[in-house]
């Protein structure tokens, strides 16, 4: 069995990870590198392992604390934010242009995130 400590350690990781991995794309948009570019690859390989680990060990801390279906609601918003995260590397990519707003609202759902999971306030 794995321990609660530990999934809370795997899921920080994978949020720092996604958190780093979306700097790197946030820059590599705004300075307008070429699609062939070798960092590209390695960005977008990196936000999906972020992903990954934030949701597996996500989903470990919620058997952990016995929390099962139905969730509340504040595991449903955060399964929300996660998935604005996943599909956010291809969005910033594809819309340079947008880069600049997209900063601020990936800065306040990571804020909304950690107030969700700290407080759980429904």
């Amino acid at each position: 069995m794995i321990s609660l400590e530990i999934y809370k350690f795997v899921h920080l990781l994978g949020v720092l990870t996604i958190f780093l991995s979306l700097g790197g794309v946030f820059l590599f948009a705004v300075n307008g590198s070429e699609r062939k570019h070798p960092w590209r690859k390695r960005l977008l390989i990196t936000h999906g392992l972020g992903i990954f680990f934030a949701v597996v060990a996500g989903f470990g801390m919620l058997a952990r604390m016995g929390i099962s279906w139905p969730w509340p609601g504040w595991i449903a918003i955060k399964l929300a934010i996660w998935v604005i995260f996943a599909v956010l590397p291809t969005v910033i990519i594809r819309t340079p242009s947008w880069a600049k707003s997209l900063w601020w609202l990936v800065i306040l759902l990571g804020g909304g995130a950690a107030y969700l999971a700290g407080q759980k306030p429904f």
